[in-house]
């Protein structure tokens, strides 16, 4: 059954919401993490899931069914997402953590016919194991506590994720960071060694440096439509920029591709960034 109290696993917790009847909000060493409303799974909290879920919208006609490969599981609010928006999806979901996997199966159920699979791995070593040209969408949200791990931020990574897609396939990425930006711009010239298309999602006031926070990295061999996504994140509750072509190049400015050698963690958020209230 559905949890209706709090219920803990190491560092995480499901939170039942008050103002929703059954919806419940996970966090990971107290950082909210994923959002599900078992009701409504087409509603996205969080301002990240939003825009990805933007992009996942503008990528084929509505209500196509897509093959998606999601890093990080989470509360599976984005695989919940598709299925809601594009029935007959393949999706597989990675995750490391399966004492994680498991309590969310438990407490907050697929639906019966979903179209997800569930995989509990590391989601590099996964990914090098995956069939070439399988997936139509790879969403990377993997986080060690509130950082990226530092193994899916370099070169050949993005090579693999590029493998696994078809020719027409995009990759997106949530990425924190705040200003200079050092770990966005290195993320940004990373996927430009193996990708044509870039394009980044951010809030304003992030992109600004005034605060810390997620932007979404999306990259293909193909144009996006970058024109849907800029009016879809401008008119959303939590507006939201598209900077892409010779602006989202001299953002990137001097940065240079990160090599294994060289990873490194996403930046630690600094204190209350991410806290609940």
């Amino acid at each position: 059954m559905p949890v209706s109290r709090d219920v803990d696993y190491g560092a995480a917790k499901l939170m039942p919401d008050v103002d929703r009847k059954r919806a419940w909000l996970l966090t990971v060493d107290g950082a909210p993490q994923s959002y599900v409303d078992l009701d409504e799974p087409t509603y996205l909290e969080f301002e990240y899931a939003r825009r990805l879920g933007h992009v996942l919208d503008t990528l084929a006609e509505p209500g196509r069914a897509l093959d998606v490969v999601h890093l990080g599981g989470g509360a599976l609010t984005l695989p919940r997402y598709v299925a809601a928006t594009r029935p007959g999806s393949r999706q597989d979901v990675v995750e490391a953590d399966r004492g994680l996997l498991e309590m969310v199966v438990e407490h907050l159920p697929l639906p019966d016919g979903s179209g997800i699979a569930l995989h509990t791995a590391d989601a590099r070593a996964w990914l090098a194991g995956a069939p070439a040209d399988s997936a139509d969408v790879l969403v990377a949200d993997v986080f060690g506590g509130s950082r990226v791990p530092a193994h899916l931020t370099s070169v050949t990574y993005a090579r693999e994720a590029e493998r696994v897609l078809r020719a027409h396939g995009v990759c997106l990425a949530n990425l924190p960071d705040a200003a200079p930006f050092a770990f966005l711009r290195s993320q940004l010239a990373t996927f430009a060694t193996v990708f044509e298309e870039l394009a980044l999602i951010a809030e304003p006031a992030v992109l600004r440096g005034r605060r810390f926070g997620n932007a979404v990295l999306v990259a293909a061999h193909r144009p996006v439509d970058t024109a849907a996504l800029a009016r879809l994140t401008a008119a959303d509750v939590f507006p939201a920029r598209v900077e892409h072509g010779p602006a989202l190049r001299d953002f990137i400015g001097g940065a240079r591709p990160v090599r294994d050698a060289d990873a490194v963690p996403s930046p630690e958020p600094p204190g209350g960034a991410f806290g609940i209230g």
